[in-house]
């Protein structure tokens, strides 16, 4: 049998890619720093290429070394799905899933899948990970998360995707202007820069523009929010409008507020809600059956 690489050796080299930074790279995988440039200088010995150019304060990857590393990742991923597939073999709601979610669903939904998890099946671990869509299909690309809960449609390029509920749009608008705002609601009859939205890196922003088919930019005013917290704010104080998603709403996100709800103009504007995952997983049963019970919890929120 050929002298392969070690996977150790190769989880120095991802984590050394990804620290960019020969110390935290040691940290993280919990090793000396001499431990993690020996094991990364027997790897190129191994391969018979230099994967990193080196001098006394810095170092940088070479062409081969950037493959490598991609490669790499996805052999480690591949192990991990193997070791998962042996010690979940027969029992599918086992064991731990390293969950991600967009922040306009996490505050919103996730405790109760916890919550539904920790009653239903008890031998299922969660660890949770809030970030941006862009940021979450990346770690997942890469291994570092194995499930994702997104705001749908997104380009799932890869990976394989399971719709599990709808979430409506409604506008909010403080009490006091909403008396002096014609029925039905025209666009094109707001004053401009009125409408307050998240920023761009929230998927929820494009999916609001399109569903509420909101196509005059000029409307839209030029602050853009970090959270739809703050957007509450933003309109509580008289300032404008925005669009919320039904789950927000549901979650109490009004509350204490002047608010009123209205419905947008279109055919009932919405966002999916669906899974994300690998499409070399073996755990595709279980993100299944977490999948239909996570549709359950959303029926029953809409009903």
């Amino acid at each position: 049998m050929k002298n392969l690489p070690s996977l150790k050796n190769l989880f120095y080299l991802v984590n050394l890619h990804q620290e960019q930074n020969f110390n935290r790279a040691a940290k993280k995988c919990f090793v000396s720093q001499s431990t993690l440039s020996s094991g990364i200088q027997n790897l190129e010995e191994q391969l018979g290429h230099q994967l990193i150019e080196r001098d006394h304060k810095s170092f940088m990857f070479t062409a081969t070394g950037e493959e490598v590393v991609e490669r790499a990742r996805n052999i480690l991923t591949n192990v991990d799905d193997l070791v998962e597939l042996v010690k979940n073999q027969g029992e599918p709601m086992t064991g731990e899933i390293r969950l991600g979610c967009i922040p306009t669903i996490a505050p919103f939904l996730l405790s109760r899948v916890v919550k539904m998890c920790h009653q239903d099946y008890p031998e299922l671990s969660l660890l949770l990970k809030e970030d941006t869509t862009e940021r979450l299909l990346d770690a997942l690309g890469k291994g570092e998360l194995d499930l994702l809960i997104l705001a749908l449609p997104v380009d799932t390029s890869g990976f394989h995707s399971m719709k599990v509920g709808i979430d409506p749009f409604k506008m909010v608008i403080h009490q006091d202007l909403s008396l002096d705002m014609a029925q039905p609601i025209n666009y094109q009859e707001m004053p401009d820069e009125s409408i307050f939205l998240l920023q761009a890196e929230h998927c929820i922003t494009g999916h609001a523009i399109t569903a509420c088919q909101l196509g005059n930019s000029a409307k839209i005013n030029p602050f853009a929010a970090t959270s739809l917290h703050t957007l509450v704010q933003m309109v509580n104080s008289k300032l404008g409008t925005t669009f919320l998603p039904q789950m927000a709403i549901d979650a109490g996100i009004l509350h204490d507020t002047d608010l009123n709800i209205m419905l947008p103009p279109g055919e009932s504007p919405y966002r999916d809600i669906g899974l994300v995952w690998r499409q070399t997983t073996s755990r595709i049963k279980t993100f299944r059956t977490l999948g239909l019970a996570i549709r359950e919890k959303l029926l029953q929120q809409a009903e």
